[in-house]
């Protein structure tokens, strides 16, 4: 069994996966008559499919203490795929580039934890695991470009667990 330390989220550990999602109130301007700051992230969403409608969801999901064994891998060959945690306290990402075969490489699979106010936009293509709330439950807003076909979304279940650990201590 494959045991998988994660780091916390920042924005130059996940760049080869995506982006990170985050207020910056340095790069943030005044809007709505002085009433709020907006900041507009670099992040582009990708979608391949010229049939695929934008969808915008909320996900409720499982807690669960680490270590946590996961057992499936997904990825989204058409759109890439953002979660932003609205109540989840702490999250799990964890990330695998893809092998020769097309699978995901667990050997070079990264772990992440996330905290509340944060999200990240996956790739599009990318395998990863499900989100998973550490912790107690926990809700995710969740947007992505969905075609209605099999692409949408295609699963690969591991034959045997990869176990998530307790986080290494923060290096930035």
């Amino acid at each position: 069994m494959l045991t998988l330390l994660p780091k916390r989220l920042t924005p130059s550990a996940f760049r080869p996966f995506g982006e990170v999602l985050f207020f910056d109130s340095d790069r943030s301007r005044m809007v709505n008559d002085g009433r709020a700051l907006r900041f507009d992230t670099d992040t582009r969403f990708d979608h391949a499919s010229p049939e695929g409608d934008p969808v915008l969801a909320v996900y409720r999901a499982k807690g669960g203490p680490l270590p946590m064994p996961l057992v499936i891998f997904e990825r989204h060959p058409l759109s890439s795929q953002t979660f932003v945690s609205l109540s989840a306290e702490c999250f799990l990402i964890v990330v695998a580039p893809q092998d020769q075969a097309g699978l995901p490489d667990l050997a070079r699979a990264e772990a992440f934890v996330g905290c509340r106010g944060e999200g990240v936009n996956y790739a599009r293509n990318l395998w990863h695991a499900p989100i998973a709330a550490i912790g107690p439950d926990g809700d995710f807003l969740m947007f992505m470009w969905e075609s209605g076909s099999s692409e949408d979304c295609i699963l690969h279940h591991l034959q045997e667990p990869l176990v998530v650990g307790q986080p290494q201590p923060s290096a930035e």
